[in-house]
């Protein structure tokens, strides 16, 4: 990855709060619990799995940066979803902590000098693990994620209809 291919990476990972907030004014609440079938997440439920996610990120990132060569810990989401009951926590509290983890990482990615992108960990479903290969997958992952939120209110209104 180019110098300024990650700053542009990097904006758009510490922007994707943001972009995420204003996408939700678009969903009225009541949508946020809807399920077109019981497999897939609710507009809720991938805000709480957003913030699960960015606590890992946090953690791995700090990894890669501070103790290269050493393995990473995966996690099961779906698992997670269902064993911390994702439906009945709070939007708001996630959204609060989700901003402070991107913020907090976002201010520790733009100071970083070019030789910290190349450390490497193992990551134990991807092998070698970049900060690059770190930042091109967060600096998507909020915005994969609103279009799936996205399709979720289209299948709500539908069903409304």
């Amino acid at each position: 990855m180019t110098s300024q291919e990650r700053k542009q990476k990097i904006e758009a990972y510490g922007h994707a709060h943001t972009e995420l907030t204003d996408v939700l004014k678009q969903f009225p609440k009541e949508v946020w619990n809807y399920k077109s079938s019981p497999d897939r997440w609710s507009i809720k439920e991938i805000l709480v799995h957003l913030a699960d996610s960015e606590a890992n990120a946090f953690v791995r990132c700090r990894r890669v940066i501070s103790e290269p060569g050493t393995t990473l810990m995966a996690y099961d989401q779906n698992q997670w979803s269902k064993a911390l009951d994702y439906t009945h926590q709070t939007a708001e509290d996630t959204l609060e902590l989700l901003k402070w983890l991107r913020k907090t990482t976002y201010n520790l990615l733009k100071s970083q000098p070019d030789s910290v992108w190349s450390n490497k960990v193992i990551h134990p479903e991807h092998g070698d693990y970049t900060l690059d290969k770190w930042l091109d997958i967060y600096s998507r992952h909020i915005s994969s994620h609103i279009n799936q939120m996205k399709k979720n209110y289209e299948e709500w209104k539908n069903k409304a209809n």
